[in-house]
């Protein structure tokens, strides 16, 4: 998912290395040692569940001998000290540049996946799945997207430099919790935040699955003992509930088609193309003049590379915040950051796929 667009400069490939290597001379007793990349201190864990997890874990993507690959001598990533979560850097490039000049929400939800994905590499589960861990190849059991919430304070530009944090935590007995903050690596700033919802379903069947306790102990051992929260406020809009849009629907694009491009190594189409779906039928006057601020989408049904998809979006009105009517006012009436809602239906039964509510701001100069 994430691509890493930086090579090592002369003379720090062997303090990435350091970073990297934290598991392979990890698995001797109860201790997971780790490296810190920047300074390149040592420290230890300690897990009564790493000694159990198998060796495999870390050398299945390597050589017989486990050494690290070029792609992992190479990335701008690795784990912090303690172990419970992962940073990674990247060059934001022209191609994932869009009309305003800065990147696009789907490069930077991309980025998000990428990050996500090389931490769970970096500690050890397999890239064949998305972060599966044995226990799950065993039972033929993947992870998938169930909810997904993005705020974007400030969009990076071409040739900046972005560095991603993310971490993942338990979330109920169904699901787990993987969070992010995006900050401009040239100055500290904290330009972006997310966090999201995953749950287990069935390779072959499809039917989505409980976390079972054995896979719950292979992953609990790299997450944060206390709950650490990308939006730790309160009155946050990352659980926001999100009503269904009324009919006839104001905007809309029909018959949207994925591509065969567009399908991920689930076999289904990749959560990051929803987003651009959703994207399809907002009104042309507030892409000219306004840039998207957060996002929030619900994933309630699969959909394959065969399917037709309508795209439908109107204004969120204030009285179908609660019960999801629209007798109300416009909230874009009442508030400078336009708000609107958004639904994809499967295009021959009308079938729900997903729902979502952004929420945009002014462009500086637009009138």
């Amino acid at each position: 998912m994430l691509r890493s667009h930086v090579a090592a400069p002369s003379g720090a490939a062997s303090s990435w290395q350091c970073g990297r290597r934290r598991l392979s001379n990890a698995w001797r007793g109860a201790t997971v040692v780790t490296c810190d990349a920047r300074a390149g201190r040592v420290s230890a864990a300690l897990s009564s569940v790493a000694k159990e997890m198998e060796v495999t874990h870390v050398t299945e993507n390597r050589g017989a001998r486990g050494e690290l690959t070029l792609g992992e001598k190479l990335r701008l990533g690795s784990l912090l000290e303690d172990g419970l979560s992962y940073k990674e850097s990247f060059v934001v490039r022209c191609c994932e540049v869009g009309i305003n000049k800065t990147a696009t929400i789907e490069a930077i939800a991309n980025l998000m996946q990428e990050v996500g994905c090389n931490h769970a590499q970096s500690v050890g589960f397999s890239t064949d799945g998305f972060a599966t861990t044995t226990t799950m190849r065993k039972l033929r059991l993947i992870w998938v997207t169930n909810r997904m919430h993005i705020e974007v304070y400030k969009y990076p530009a071409w040739g900046d430099v972005v560095e991603i944090e993310t971490w993942c935590q338990s979330e109920g007995r169904i699901g787990t919790r993987r969070d992010w903050i995006i900050k401009d690596l040239s100055n500290g700033e904290v330009i972006g935040r997310a966090t999201s919802k995953w749950v287990m379903m069935h390779q072959d069947t499809r039917k989505l699955q409980r976390v079972s306790d054995d896979v719950r102990e292979e992953y609990l051992v790299f997450c944060p003992r206390t709950p650490r929260y990308a939006f730790p406020e309160e009155d946050n809009g990352s659980l926001k509930k999100i009503p269904k849009i009324d009919e006839p629907a104001e905007h809309s694009r029909l018959g949207l088609v994925p591509r065969r491009a567009d399908l991920d190594m689930n076999q289904h189409v990749n959560n990051v193309t929803y987003i651009g779906w959703v994207l399809e039928s907002m009104p042309q006057d507030i892409i000219d003049t306004h840039e998207l601020e957060t996002i929030t989408l619900e994933y309630r049904r699969e959909c394959q590379h065969d399917d037709s998809v309508d795209s439908l979006t109107s204004a969120e009105y204030e009285g179908a915040l609660e019960d999801g009517s629209s007798n109300g006012v416009a909230l874009s009436t009442i508030n400078p950051n336009q708000q609107f809602l958004h639904f994809l239906r499967l295009s021959g039964t009308g079938l729900e796929i997903n729902r979502g509510r952004t929420t945009w701001r002014k462009l500086k100069g637009k009138k």
